[in-house]
């Protein structure tokens, strides 16, 4: 039964799927380009009425013509997908075909389809962070196909190696969608890396022939967060605020410090997640809202004093959180007003204080960095190795320590030319 020289279609009976009664269900193998699809047609016969030379039922058979039309029909409806298939220009195999015949390939065949794909079975299990981000990632692959293609949407299989070289220039190159704020090189790749992930899906539809990203090599830039120094700290817990709502974004961003929790992590806290620890005192027990790790940090006496601050907020009106938390944008854009009135000359945004806790209430009071990671929830050791420059910092300072001890000492005179007290002899 060949359509063509990659393309055909046959029928068999499957024995290992043999029923009580002695009948055997029969299936359809769709056989492309040496890969096949085998479809079950919902049909069965007994093995001495078929004739598998033909792939149909013997003639003499009762329900040889009923069931021999049935299959003429499927043949010709399995025919018919492959001529749609070929006309819409789309990429074919032999999955494809069934999948077009049972009606259940029209998932993903535009790069809007992927991208509604992912909305509607993806986008509900991120947060809503992750969301936005994707949200605009979105904006400029639609802005990027109307520019080259002057279109609205693609066929996925224009998405190549060459797509994404074009894409990454464009965003490079383009206006950005906040013009206040120019994508760096660092936000230029998430914005690769989140279509990596649409395009992956559509590659595991078998919409496309090959995910052109296993060519595609992202290059992020390795940059230094910035985090408070001790004396910052104390500047920010001696400062006199009279605004109500930044002497609250003050303390909540203190409260991070010494915690290590991110935004969101403090503004879900609650009672429950205050637990007393093995060492009898208290600590806070919640999952990274992100990666859902488990999360055990002592409360530390500073944390502590804003809570004990706060005792009269949670209540049912804010589903008994314990501290006052504004939104993230208002949050920032209080901190910067912070900055300001501490004279810190940093871009003090929340995940600041997440870096902070890490580096001068941990890394520099010799917290190991093995526990340091597992305070902030990190899955793997490498992801907090980024603190390290801190470690370097620790031992400018300990050498600084070390320096003044031997400025004391008396083999500081032999450094200066002068002779010890003790008489030295040369022995032959």
């Amino acid at each position: 039964m060949n359509s063509s020289n990659s393309f055909s279609i046959s029928f068999w009976l499957k024995k290992t799927a043999k029923k009580k009664d002695g009948r055997i269900p029969i299936y359809a193998r769709i056989r492309f380009e040496g890969r096949y699809s085998d479809l079950s047609v919902h049909r069965s016969t007994f093995e001495e009425r078929w004739c598998p030379i033909l792939g149909k039922i013997d003639h003499r058979a009762n329900e040889a013509n009923s069931i021999n039309r049935y299959l003429d029909d499927v043949h010709a409806k399995l025919l018919e997908c492959h001529r749609q298939l070929i006309a819409e220009g789309a990429v074919i195999n032999a999955k494809i075909i069934k999948l077009r015949y049972l009606g259940k390939d029209r998932v993903v065949r535009t790069l809007k389809d992927i991208i509604e794909f992912h909305r509607d079975h993806e986008m509900p299990k991120l947060a809503m962070g992750t969301i936005k981000n994707y949200s605009a990632t979105e904006t400029y692959l639609l802005r990027f196909v109307k520019k080259k293609f002057n279109s609205q949407d693609i066929k996925l299989s224009f998405i190549d190696y060459a797509f994404l070289v074009e894409f990454e220039s464009f965003l490079r190159n383009g206006t950005p969608i906040n013009k206040a704020q120019p994508l760096t090189n660092n936000g230029i790749m998430k914005h690769m890396e989140r279509f990596k992930k649409l395009v992956g899906t559509a590659f595991k539809f078998g919409a496309i022939p090959q995910n052109p990203f296993n060519f595609y090599h992202m290059k992020f830039e390795e940059y230094e967060s910035d985090f408070l120094e001790e004396e910052e700290i104390q500047r920010l817990f001696s400062m006199h605020i009279d605004e109500g709502g930044i002497a609250i974004v003050r303390d909540i961003f203190l409260f991070a410090c010494y915690t290590g929790l991110s935004y969101i992590e403090v503004k879900l806290l609650k009672r429950g997640d205050i637990v007393t620890g093995i060492d009898g005192e208290e600590w806070i027990n919640v999952k990274r809202k992100k990666t859902k790790t488990p999360v055990r940090v002592p409360l530390l006496y500073h944390a502590k004093a804003i809570l004990d601050k706060y005792s009269d907020h949670p209540n049912v009106d804010n589903d008994h959180t314990l501290l006052p938390v504004f939104s993230n944008q208002k949050v920032n854009k209080y901190l910067k007003v912070i900055a300001t009135k501490a004279q810190i000359d940093k871009h003090l945004t929340f995940h600041v204080a997440r870096h902070t806790f890490a580096t001068t209430i941990t890394l520099m009071n010799n917290v190991p960095l093995e526990t340091v990671s597992k305070l902030l929830g990190h899955t793997k050791l490498s992801t907090t190795q980024k603190y390290a420059r801190v470690v370097e910092k620790k031992i400018s300072k300990d050498m600084a320590q070390l320096k003044a001890v031997l400025e004391k000492s008396p083999e500081k005179e032999v450094v200066n030319g002068q002779k010890p007290e003790a008489n030295l002899r040369i022995i032959r």
